[in-house]
């Protein structure tokens, strides 16, 4: 009798769906936010609004794209080594 490797199931697979969403959502989220209320703060500190505002917006958004595309070949070979049992 051979060890047949464990076949993955659909629940892993969802579970592994939910896991990606929450940490694409959080890594997308967390860097707006507070990127956003700095550059606010920072807007009301030194009189230049909405300038801070955009730049911190746009330095957030390059680090989440930065973020989502490492995160995302992670996922993908843990995806692939998941088709393999």
């Amino acid at each position: 009798m051979q060890n047949q490797p464990k076949k993955t199931t659909d629940r892993e697979y969802y579970m592994f769906a939910v896991r990606i969403m929450g940490n694409f959502g959080a890594t997308i989220a967390v860097p707006v936010v507070l990127f956003v209320l700095i550059g606010q703060y920072l807007d009301k500190k030194f009189y230049l609004h909405p300038w801070l505002t955009i730049v911190g917006f746009v330095v957030a958004a390059l680090l989440s794209g930065m973020s989502i595309y490492t995160k995302s070949r992670k996922y993908g070979q843990e995806y692939q080594a998941m088709n393999r049992k």
